[in-house]
């Protein structure tokens, strides 16, 4: 499994396929992050860029997305930004090479797009393949010479054939997650409270605290676990923010077991990527979406909101009015979370490691 830690959605599908691989009979299997192996300057170009440009100039990463995904194999902007990363990814080839892998998944376009040219000059022999991790499909996702791809949904099934690939190759799988999310009866601590998990906040919304600590004086029928992650400055504010809600407010830093947070809930407040997305779907979480990033995750919640799986505030009024309708209309709730657990796809882990092992 070859991954890239920009955004931490790619690396938690690598882990999911690993950690299934386990229940198949596999020698040995190993899960390679692409920015282990480069040097610091690319590693901070790639990743740490893409993270400033998100936070703080979204509209130009909204035109770069836009940009790769127009542009052709054989651009000039595309052929120079192929040799810079080639010439800083030399040590993940040799890696690569010295492990002798029978098969390859790459749960990023990066390693996909490398690959294919080591593919096509003889180098790598065995077969390479693709899961895309989002519920639309960006041009960069589609690299010659890749043995299948695995697909979210239909649409961006049809998307890889309208771009080329061969139907035989493109299989409807559902984006890979761990196995501890599954559907499960909702508890309930404290009847009669409805309880919202705060997993992010935005630009437009406001932080975690800052969501949190508006909807709890809004409404006084909810109930409210923050997650703050690895931000220590929000969690000292959620903790002093407790002493006044008490047992209505649940703060929490980094979570290593966010299934069992997301199994006390009944809607989730959070940014659409493709991951979280796909973990809700299987958990039938509601979900009130907020401050996506242009691009791959404004797509994902398009396909939420076409699918009845979640609503989508542009600002703290909109989340407020929005979380107030679900409040009021249990049934609506109820019909959202059945419209999640119609498109969730549970098993895809074990169809993508099925179809890449039974293809030996």
């Amino acid at each position: 499994m070859i991954s890239v830690s920009a955004g931490s959605g790619h690396v938690r599908a690598a882990q999911a396929l690993l950690e299934t691989a386990a229940q198949f009979d596999v020698a040995e299997v190993m899960h390679i992050d692409v920015m282990s192996y480069v040097n610091r300057g690319f590693r901070a170009l790639y990743s740490g860029f893409y993270r400033q440009l998100i936070l703080h100039a979204p509209a130009f990463w909204a035109y770069l997305y836009k940009k790769t995904d127009q542009a052709q194999h054989n651009d000039v902007h595309t052929l120079v930004r192929r040799l810079i990363e080639r010439w800083c990814t030399t040590r993940l080839i040799k890696k690569v090479t010295q492990f002798q892998p029978d098969h390859i998944i790459c749960t990023h376009f990066l390693p996909a797009e490398l690959l294919s040219r080591e593919i096509q000059l003889g180098r790598l022999t065995c077969p390479v393949w693709v899961q895309v991790t989002d519920f639309d499909l960006h041009r960069l996702w589609v690299q010659p010479h890749m043995s299948g791809y695995f697909a979210a949904n239909e649409e961006v099934a049809y998307k890889l054939r309208v771009y080329g690939i061969p139907a035989a190759q493109i299989h409807v799988t559902g984006i890979a997650v761990a196995a501890v999310f599954h559907p499960q009866p909702k508890v309930r601590p404290l009847p009669g409270l409805l309880t919202v998990l705060v997993l992010s906040g935005g630009v437009h919304i406001g932080s975690v605290t800052e969501i949190s600590a508006r909807l709890l004086r809004r409404h006084e029928g909810i109930k409210v676990i923050a997650i703050a992650g690895n931000n220590h400055q929000q969690l000292a504010e959620l903790q002093l923010l407790a002493e006044e809600f008490s047992f209505r407010l649940i703060p929490m830093g980094f979570s290593q077991c966010i299934e069992k947070w997301m199994a006390l809930s009944d809607v989730v407040i959070t940014k659409p990527g493709g991951l979280t997305s796909s973990e809700c779907l299987i958990m039938g979480l509601p979900m009130l979406l907020v401050d996506p990033i242009p691009g791959q995750e404004e797509r994902n919640g398009d396909f939420l909101l076409e699918h009845g799986a979640a609503l989508k505030a542009h600002d703290m009024a909109g989340l407020e009015y929005k979380l107030a309708q679900l409040i009021d209309d249990p049934q609506r709730l109820a019909a959202m979370s059945a419209a999640m657990l119609a498109i969730a796809k549970p098993d895809a882990a074990r169809q993508v490691l099925t179809q890449v092992l039974e293809s030996r």
